[in-house]
Protein backbone atom coordinates (compact mmCIF):
# COMPACT_ATOMS: atom_id res chain seq x y z
CA UNK A 1 0.00 0.00 0.00
CA UNK A 2 1.73 3.15 -1.06
CA UNK A 3 2.26 6.04 1.81
CA UNK A 4 -1.10 8.51 2.19
CA UNK A 5 -0.82 11.87 1.04
CA UNK A 6 -0.74 14.40 3.72
CA UNK A 7 -4.42 15.39 4.32
CA UNK A 8 -5.69 18.55 5.31
CA UNK A 9 -9.75 19.11 6.12
CA UNK A 10 -10.54 22.77 4.96
CA UNK A 11 -14.51 22.90 4.19
CA UNK A 12 -15.58 23.82 0.71
CA UNK A 13 -15.45 27.86 0.48
CA UNK A 14 -18.44 29.51 -0.03
CA UNK A 15 -19.15 32.24 -2.59
CA UNK A 16 -18.78 35.43 -1.25
CA UNK A 17 -17.72 39.19 -1.60
CA UNK A 18 -13.83 39.07 -1.15
CA UNK A 19 -13.69 35.38 -1.74
CA UNK A 20 -12.24 33.54 -4.31
CA UNK A 21 -13.26 30.62 -4.95
CA UNK A 22 -10.98 27.80 -6.81
CA UNK A 23 -13.57 26.81 -9.20
CA UNK A 24 -17.02 28.31 -10.93
CA UNK A 25 -18.88 27.42 -13.61
CA UNK A 26 -18.85 29.33 -16.79
CA UNK A 27 -22.92 29.73 -17.96
CA UNK A 28 -23.89 32.72 -19.56
CA UNK A 29 -26.75 34.90 -20.22
CA UNK A 30 -26.48 33.35 -24.02
CA UNK A 31 -25.75 30.23 -22.44
CA UNK A 32 -29.49 30.61 -20.20
CA UNK A 33 -31.40 31.84 -23.53
CA UNK A 34 -30.30 28.78 -25.33
CA UNK A 35 -31.71 26.52 -23.04
CA UNK A 36 -34.95 28.61 -22.37
CA UNK A 37 -35.59 28.40 -26.04
CA UNK A 38 -34.41 24.64 -26.07
CA UNK A 39 -37.01 24.43 -23.74
CA UNK A 40 -39.53 25.62 -26.07
CA UNK A 41 -38.60 22.98 -28.77
CA UNK A 42 -40.10 19.28 -29.58
CA UNK A 43 -36.68 18.26 -28.49
CA UNK A 44 -35.16 18.06 -24.77
CA UNK A 45 -33.96 14.68 -25.44
CA UNK A 46 -31.55 13.69 -27.97
CA UNK A 47 -32.17 15.52 -31.25
CA UNK A 48 -30.54 18.18 -33.66
CA UNK A 49 -28.96 20.42 -31.27
CA UNK A 50 -26.74 17.35 -30.05
CA UNK A 51 -25.82 16.80 -33.68
CA UNK A 52 -25.27 20.72 -34.44
CA UNK A 53 -23.28 20.46 -30.96
CA UNK A 54 -21.27 17.37 -32.88
CA UNK A 55 -20.77 19.14 -36.08
CA UNK A 56 -19.68 21.89 -34.71
CA UNK A 57 -17.59 20.95 -31.85
CA UNK A 58 -15.34 18.67 -34.45
CA UNK A 59 -15.02 21.59 -36.67
CA UNK A 60 -13.49 24.05 -33.90
CA UNK A 61 -11.33 21.18 -32.12
CA UNK A 62 -11.13 18.24 -33.99
CA UNK A 63 -10.34 19.12 -37.37
CA UNK A 64 -13.60 17.26 -39.19
CA UNK A 65 -12.99 14.25 -37.20
CA UNK A 66 -16.28 12.21 -36.37
CA UNK A 67 -17.54 13.00 -32.93
CA UNK A 68 -20.19 11.34 -30.58
CA UNK A 69 -21.65 13.64 -27.49
CA UNK A 70 -22.46 11.95 -24.69
CA UNK A 71 -23.50 12.15 -21.21
CA UNK A 72 -20.53 12.38 -19.99
CA UNK A 73 -16.41 12.88 -19.98
CA UNK A 74 -16.56 8.96 -18.74
CA UNK A 75 -19.25 7.58 -20.94
CA UNK A 76 -16.77 8.86 -23.77
CA UNK A 77 -13.76 7.12 -22.22
CA UNK A 78 -15.70 3.67 -22.14
CA UNK A 79 -16.89 3.77 -25.53
CA UNK A 80 -13.33 4.42 -26.32
CA UNK A 81 -12.09 1.38 -24.86
CA UNK A 82 -15.00 -0.90 -26.23
CA UNK A 83 -14.71 0.69 -29.75
CA UNK A 84 -10.74 0.12 -29.40
CA UNK A 85 -11.77 -3.74 -28.54
CA UNK A 86 -10.33 -3.68 -25.43
CA UNK A 87 -11.49 -7.41 -23.31
CA UNK A 88 -11.06 -8.70 -19.99
CA UNK A 89 -7.94 -9.38 -19.14
CA UNK A 90 -6.16 -7.14 -21.43
CA UNK A 91 -3.96 -5.02 -20.30
CA UNK A 92 -4.11 -0.99 -21.12
CA UNK A 93 -0.90 1.41 -19.84
CA UNK A 94 -2.43 4.40 -18.06
CA UNK A 95 -1.47 7.41 -15.80
CA UNK A 96 -1.05 7.24 -12.56
CA UNK A 97 -2.20 10.49 -11.90
CA UNK A 98 -5.29 11.50 -13.05
CA UNK A 99 -9.03 11.36 -12.06
CA UNK A 100 -10.27 8.32 -11.49
CA UNK A 101 -12.82 8.32 -14.55
CA UNK A 102 -9.98 7.98 -16.60
CA UNK A 103 -9.74 4.46 -14.97
CA UNK A 104 -12.76 3.15 -13.86
CA UNK A 105 -14.42 2.40 -16.88
CA UNK A 106 -11.68 -0.17 -17.59
CA UNK A 107 -13.11 -1.92 -14.90
CA UNK A 108 -16.07 -2.19 -16.35
CA UNK A 109 -14.99 -4.45 -19.01
CA UNK A 110 -12.26 -6.60 -17.10
CA UNK A 111 -8.92 -4.51 -18.20
CA UNK A 112 -6.55 -4.43 -16.05
CA UNK A 113 -5.11 -0.56 -15.91
CA UNK A 114 -1.13 -0.67 -15.69
CA UNK A 115 -0.31 2.59 -14.24
CA UNK A 116 2.82 4.76 -15.62
CA UNK A 117 4.48 7.29 -13.38
CA UNK A 118 4.43 11.52 -13.75
CA UNK A 119 6.72 13.64 -15.03
CA UNK A 120 8.93 15.26 -12.82
CA UNK A 121 8.17 18.65 -14.38
CA UNK A 122 4.43 18.24 -15.58
CA UNK A 123 2.92 15.73 -13.96
CA UNK A 124 1.65 14.36 -17.71
CA UNK A 125 2.60 10.84 -18.35
CA UNK A 126 6.12 9.94 -18.19
CA UNK A 127 7.33 8.00 -21.68
CA UNK A 128 9.91 6.23 -20.62
CA UNK A 129 8.23 4.55 -17.93
CA UNK A 130 5.61 3.44 -20.37
CA UNK A 131 7.59 1.96 -22.76
CA UNK A 132 9.02 -0.32 -19.59
CA UNK A 133 5.90 -0.87 -19.08
CA UNK A 134 4.88 -2.43 -22.31
CA UNK A 135 3.97 -6.71 -22.60
CA UNK A 136 1.92 -8.68 -24.81
CA UNK A 137 -0.88 -8.27 -22.93
CA UNK A 138 -0.98 -4.52 -23.68
CA UNK A 139 -3.65 -3.31 -26.13
CA UNK A 140 -3.68 0.74 -25.45
CA UNK A 141 -2.00 3.43 -23.86
CA UNK A 142 -3.72 6.47 -22.46
CA UNK A 143 -2.77 9.80 -21.87
CA UNK A 144 -3.97 12.66 -19.91
CA UNK A 145 -3.12 16.15 -20.67
CA UNK A 146 -2.71 17.50 -17.42
CA UNK A 147 -4.56 20.97 -16.36
CA UNK A 148 -4.17 21.62 -20.33
CA UNK A 149 -0.70 20.50 -21.28
CA UNK A 150 -0.10 18.36 -23.81
CA UNK A 151 1.49 15.32 -23.43
CA UNK A 152 4.51 14.75 -25.49
CA UNK A 153 2.62 12.83 -28.67
CA UNK A 154 5.14 12.08 -30.66
CA UNK A 155 7.38 9.61 -28.12
CA UNK A 156 3.94 8.30 -27.30
CA UNK A 157 2.83 7.75 -30.70
CA UNK A 158 6.10 6.18 -31.86
CA UNK A 159 5.62 3.22 -28.31
CA UNK A 160 2.32 2.95 -29.50
CA UNK A 161 3.33 2.00 -32.99
CA UNK A 162 5.99 -0.21 -32.18
CA UNK A 163 3.48 -2.49 -30.51
CA UNK A 164 0.17 -1.84 -33.01
CA UNK A 165 -2.09 -0.54 -30.38
CA UNK A 166 -4.16 3.02 -30.33
CA UNK A 167 -3.57 5.75 -28.24
CA UNK A 168 -7.18 7.14 -26.32
CA UNK A 169 -6.05 10.91 -25.14
CA UNK A 170 -8.32 11.69 -21.93
CA UNK A 171 -8.21 15.04 -23.07
CA UNK A 172 -10.69 16.32 -20.82
CA UNK A 173 -8.34 19.22 -19.35
CA UNK A 174 -7.29 20.37 -22.79
CA UNK A 175 -9.95 21.72 -24.76
CA UNK A 176 -8.24 24.47 -27.34
CA UNK A 177 -4.64 22.95 -26.28
CA UNK A 178 -2.55 22.35 -29.31
CA UNK A 179 0.91 20.52 -29.70
CA UNK A 180 3.19 21.12 -32.72
CA UNK A 181 0.46 23.15 -34.13
CA UNK A 182 -1.98 20.47 -34.39
CA UNK A 183 -5.19 20.73 -31.94
CA UNK A 184 -6.22 18.01 -29.28
CA UNK A 185 -8.55 16.36 -30.75
CA UNK A 186 -7.25 15.77 -34.04
CA UNK A 187 -4.26 13.67 -33.50
CA UNK A 188 -4.96 10.48 -31.96
CA UNK A 189 -7.32 7.21 -33.12
CA UNK A 190 -9.73 8.36 -30.21
CA UNK A 191 -9.77 11.61 -28.12
CA UNK A 192 -11.70 12.37 -25.45
CA UNK A 193 -13.44 15.45 -23.98
CA UNK A 194 -15.35 16.39 -20.74
CA UNK A 195 -17.92 19.01 -20.69
CA UNK A 196 -18.51 18.58 -16.51
CA UNK A 197 -19.81 21.36 -14.76
CA UNK A 198 -16.39 23.36 -14.16
CA UNK A 199 -14.50 22.60 -17.41
CA UNK A 200 -14.17 25.44 -20.04
CA UNK A 201 -17.11 24.08 -22.26
CA UNK A 202 -20.07 23.24 -19.81
CA UNK A 203 -23.34 21.38 -20.43
CA UNK A 204 -24.14 21.01 -16.72
CA UNK A 205 -22.37 17.57 -17.58
CA UNK A 206 -21.05 15.54 -21.01
CA UNK A 207 -18.66 14.25 -23.06
CA UNK A 208 -17.36 14.07 -26.48
CA UNK A 209 -15.81 11.46 -28.59
CA UNK A 210 -13.97 11.92 -31.52
CA UNK A 211 -12.35 9.43 -33.40
CA UNK A 212 -10.25 9.02 -36.64
CA UNK A 213 -11.82 6.34 -38.13
CA UNK A 214 -15.67 6.97 -39.58
CA UNK A 215 -16.57 3.66 -39.80
CA UNK A 216 -16.82 3.34 -35.81
CA UNK A 217 -20.10 5.83 -35.75
CA UNK A 218 -22.27 4.07 -36.61
CA UNK A 219 -21.67 1.50 -33.65
CA UNK A 220 -20.97 4.49 -31.09
CA UNK A 221 -24.45 5.35 -31.38
CA UNK A 222 -25.95 1.81 -31.02
CA UNK A 223 -23.72 1.73 -27.72
CA UNK A 224 -24.62 5.11 -26.54
CA UNK A 225 -28.74 3.88 -27.03
CA UNK A 226 -28.86 0.64 -25.50
CA UNK A 227 -27.44 -0.98 -28.72
CA UNK A 228 -30.44 0.17 -30.26
CA UNK A 229 -29.92 1.58 -34.34
CA UNK A 230 -31.88 4.49 -32.93
CA UNK A 231 -32.10 6.32 -36.57
CA UNK A 232 -33.63 3.27 -37.96
CA UNK A 233 -36.13 2.77 -35.68
CA UNK A 234 -37.48 6.78 -36.22
CA UNK A 235 -37.35 5.32 -39.88
CA UNK A 236 -38.87 3.10 -39.27
CA UNK A 237 -36.35 0.65 -40.84
CA UNK A 238 -35.04 -0.86 -37.78
CA UNK A 239 -35.52 -5.21 -37.85
CA UNK A 240 -36.29 -4.70 -34.02
CA UNK A 241 -33.24 -6.20 -32.54
CA UNK A 242 -30.46 -5.30 -30.30
CA UNK A 243 -27.06 -7.80 -30.88
CA UNK A 244 -24.88 -6.50 -28.56
CA UNK A 245 -24.68 -4.37 -25.07
CA UNK A 246 -25.39 -0.71 -25.26
CA UNK A 247 -25.62 2.08 -22.47
CA UNK A 248 -27.48 5.11 -21.51
CA UNK A 249 -24.96 7.61 -22.35
CA UNK A 250 -26.68 10.24 -24.98
CA UNK A 251 -26.62 13.44 -24.50
CA UNK A 252 -29.71 16.03 -24.82
CA UNK A 253 -30.54 18.52 -26.70
CA UNK A 254 -30.70 21.05 -23.40
CA UNK A 255 -27.00 20.18 -22.61
CA UNK A 256 -26.28 20.85 -26.40
CA UNK A 257 -27.80 24.16 -26.08
CA UNK A 258 -25.40 25.17 -23.16
CA UNK A 259 -22.41 23.60 -25.50
CA UNK A 260 -23.87 25.39 -28.60
CA UNK A 261 -23.68 28.64 -26.60
CA UNK A 262 -20.18 27.95 -25.00
CA UNK A 263 -18.28 27.45 -28.63
CA UNK A 264 -20.09 31.37 -29.26
CA UNK A 265 -18.12 32.42 -26.73
CA UNK A 266 -15.28 30.41 -26.71
CA UNK A 267 -12.81 32.65 -27.98
CA UNK A 268 -13.47 35.66 -25.47
CA UNK A 269 -13.58 32.70 -22.64
CA UNK A 270 -10.59 31.32 -23.70
CA UNK A 271 -8.51 34.09 -24.10
CA UNK A 272 -9.59 35.43 -20.83
CA UNK A 273 -8.23 32.12 -18.92
CA UNK A 274 -5.23 31.98 -21.03
CA UNK A 275 -4.72 35.82 -19.45
CA UNK A 276 -4.46 34.55 -15.99
CA UNK A 277 -2.91 31.86 -16.63
CA UNK A 278 -0.37 33.84 -17.87
CA UNK A 279 -0.09 36.33 -14.69
CA UNK A 280 0.54 33.64 -12.18
CA UNK A 281 3.15 31.88 -15.00
CA UNK A 282 4.97 35.47 -14.82
CA UNK A 283 4.01 36.15 -11.27
CA UNK A 284 5.10 32.75 -9.92
CA UNK A 285 8.16 31.89 -11.62
CA UNK A 286 11.30 33.41 -9.39
CA UNK A 287 9.07 32.65 -6.48
CA UNK A 288 11.41 30.62 -3.51
CA UNK A 289 9.83 27.31 -2.59
CA UNK A 290 7.64 27.17 -5.53
CA UNK A 291 8.09 25.83 -9.11
CA UNK A 292 5.27 26.52 -12.01
CA UNK A 293 4.06 23.60 -13.59
CA UNK A 294 3.79 23.57 -17.12
CA UNK A 295 5.14 26.20 -17.98
CA UNK A 296 4.88 27.75 -22.17
CA UNK A 297 6.98 26.26 -24.67
CA UNK A 298 7.29 26.45 -28.29
CA UNK A 299 5.75 23.30 -29.07
CA UNK A 300 2.96 22.99 -26.63
CA UNK A 301 -0.11 25.65 -26.19
CA UNK A 302 -1.68 24.71 -22.83
CA UNK A 303 -5.23 25.20 -23.09
CA UNK A 304 -5.36 27.10 -19.09
CA UNK A 305 -7.87 24.57 -17.69
CA UNK A 306 -5.62 24.02 -14.42
CA UNK A 307 -2.85 26.14 -12.67
CA UNK A 308 -0.57 23.84 -10.62
CA UNK A 309 2.39 25.07 -8.57
CA UNK A 310 4.69 22.77 -6.93
CA UNK A 311 5.13 24.20 -3.11
CA UNK A 312 7.70 23.59 -0.11
CA UNK A 313 5.44 23.26 3.14
CA UNK A 314 2.11 22.95 0.68
CA UNK A 315 -0.04 22.78 3.87
CA UNK A 316 1.36 26.15 5.02
CA UNK A 317 0.44 27.68 1.75
CA UNK A 318 -2.58 26.30 1.56
CA UNK A 319 -3.62 27.76 4.78
CA UNK A 320 -1.98 31.13 4.27
CA UNK A 321 -4.01 31.25 1.29
CA UNK A 322 -7.08 30.25 3.21
CA UNK A 323 -6.34 33.22 5.82
CA UNK A 324 -6.46 35.55 2.70
CA UNK A 325 -9.79 34.41 1.30
CA UNK A 326 -8.38 32.24 -1.19
CA UNK A 327 -9.65 28.80 -2.41
CA UNK A 328 -6.87 25.78 -3.14
CA UNK A 329 -6.91 22.36 -3.40
CA UNK A 330 -5.09 19.20 -4.94
CA UNK A 331 -7.94 18.39 -6.98
CA UNK A 332 -6.55 14.91 -8.59
CA UNK A 333 -4.78 11.86 -6.57
CA UNK A 334 -2.55 9.04 -7.66
CA UNK A 335 -5.09 6.18 -8.55
CA UNK A 336 -3.28 3.49 -6.49
CA UNK A 337 -4.38 4.98 -3.55
CA UNK A 338 -7.67 3.70 -3.91
CA UNK A 339 -8.62 0.05 -3.04
CA UNK A 340 -10.54 -0.41 -6.07
CA UNK A 341 -6.92 -0.32 -7.86
CA UNK A 342 -5.69 -2.71 -5.58
CA UNK A 343 -4.29 -4.85 -7.80
CA UNK A 344 -2.57 -2.42 -9.94
CA UNK A 345 0.29 -1.54 -7.37
CA UNK A 346 3.81 -0.96 -8.75
CA UNK A 347 7.07 1.54 -7.91
CA UNK A 348 6.52 4.87 -8.86
CA UNK A 349 9.27 7.54 -8.07
CA UNK A 350 8.34 10.24 -9.22
CA UNK A 351 5.05 10.49 -8.10
CA UNK A 352 6.26 9.71 -4.70
CA UNK A 353 8.73 12.70 -4.42
CA UNK A 354 6.19 15.53 -5.23
CA UNK A 355 2.49 14.01 -4.17
CA UNK A 356 2.67 16.01 -1.10
CA UNK A 357 3.63 19.44 -2.85
CA UNK A 358 1.40 19.66 -5.32
CA UNK A 359 -1.29 22.88 -5.32
CA UNK A 360 -3.92 23.99 -7.82
CA UNK A 361 -4.93 27.95 -7.91
CA UNK A 362 -7.84 29.35 -8.64
CA UNK A 363 -8.66 29.88 -12.45
CA UNK A 364 -11.99 30.68 -13.71
CA UNK A 365 -13.75 33.56 -15.68
CA UNK A 366 -15.63 34.80 -12.45
CA UNK A 367 -12.04 35.67 -11.81
CA UNK A 368 -10.32 39.11 -12.86
CA UNK A 369 -7.01 40.10 -13.29
CA UNK A 370 -6.97 41.84 -10.09
CA UNK A 371 -7.80 38.45 -8.56
CA UNK A 372 -4.89 36.50 -10.01
CA UNK A 373 -2.90 38.96 -9.49
CA UNK A 374 -4.10 39.06 -5.59
CA UNK A 375 -3.01 35.49 -5.39
CA UNK A 376 0.03 35.69 -6.70
CA UNK A 377 0.77 38.84 -4.61
CA UNK A 378 -0.42 36.83 -1.23
CA UNK A 379 2.09 33.86 -2.79
CA UNK A 380 4.68 36.21 -3.03
CA UNK A 381 4.55 37.78 0.53
CA UNK A 382 5.77 34.14 1.99
CA UNK A 383 3.94 31.59 4.23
Amino acid sequence: MTKMTKAIDMPLMQQAEGNIVLFYPHVSERARKKVYDQLGTRWIGQGPSVEKFEADFSRMFCDGLTTAAVGAGTDALHLAYLLAGIKAGDEVITPLFTCTATNIPLLYIGAKPVFADVQRQSLNIDVDHVRRLVTEKTKAIVCVHYGGLPCDMDELRQVADQIGVPIIEDAAHAVGAVYKGRSIGSISDFTMFSFQAIKHITTGDGGMLAMKDASLLPKAKRIRWFGIDREGKQKATWENDIWEVGYKYQMTDIAAALGLAALEEWEEVHQHRRKLFAIYERGLTDVPGIQFVGPSSPDKVHAAWLCTVFAKDRIKLQQKLRENRIESNQVHYRNDRYTTFRDCRGTFPNMDAIEDEYLVLPLHTRMTTGDAERVVSVIRSGW
